[in-house]
């Protein structure tokens, strides 16, 4: 799976040179947000300082993390179930604005509109495998950025996602105590849950 090319800076120096080898446009963010907070799409050396000065005044020995800034993809937001042995997308999510920038407070739809069923069924793929690799025993949330029909892993979270209760309510499906059952030892097929519960 590939991811966007990333580096990360701890002090502004590092920052315009790390910047400079991903080439321009480059996302910036401060480590230790949530929800895409002080999220910027930069696209010079001179909008670069001005805004790597700021996250360092505001939180000096933090990292700041540049992200070579994918133009025009699209991000999609997959929450799944694992029970170590199988999982289940419980749905798949794509976003309005543009993949990597929100301020928490994200438009999105479901079921996505724009990409097409092998997309769909690679993104399946690769959120199982994800999964499995990383031993996930409950809810897991991935955030893939698709771009030029090349998909993109921005982010993995093995939790539950601020997407769980909206998934489960367009579902019916209750993804939290599925998923607090799995974490329990109760595996899905025991549960009786089986199939993909969304496109």
């Amino acid at each position: 799976l590939k991811s966007p090319a990333n580096r990360i800076a701890m002090s502004e120096a590092e920052a315009i040179s790390s910047a400079a080898e991903l080439g321009y446009p480059v996302l910036v963010r401060p480590s230790f947000v949530l929800g895409g907070r002080g999220m910027f799409i930069l696209y010079s050396e001179a909008e670069l300082k001005e805004v790597v000065r700021q996250v360092f005044d505001v939180m000096p020995g933090k990292p700041v993390l540049i992200d070579k800034f994918l133009e025009d993809a699209i991000e999609l937001d997959v929450d799944c179930i694992s029970d170590g042995e199988t999982t289940l997308v419980g749905g798949m999510l794509e976003h309005i604005e543009y993949a990597g920038v929100h301020s928490g407070d994200a438009a999105m739809v479901m079921p996505p509109h724009t990409l097409s069923p092998a997309m769909l069924s690679t993104v399946r793929t690769a959120t199982y495998a994800l999964a499995k690799e990383l031993r996930v025993i409950g809810l897991m949330n991935v955030q893939f950025a698709i771009k030029d029909g090349k998909i993109y892993v921005l982010e993995v979270n093995p939790r539950a996602s601020r997407t769980v209760p909206y998934v489960s309510k367009a579902t019916s499906r209750p993804l939290a105590k599925v998923a607090a059952r799995c974490m329990a030892g109760q595996s899905l097929k025991k549960q009786g849950v089986t199939g993909e519960i969304v496109p």
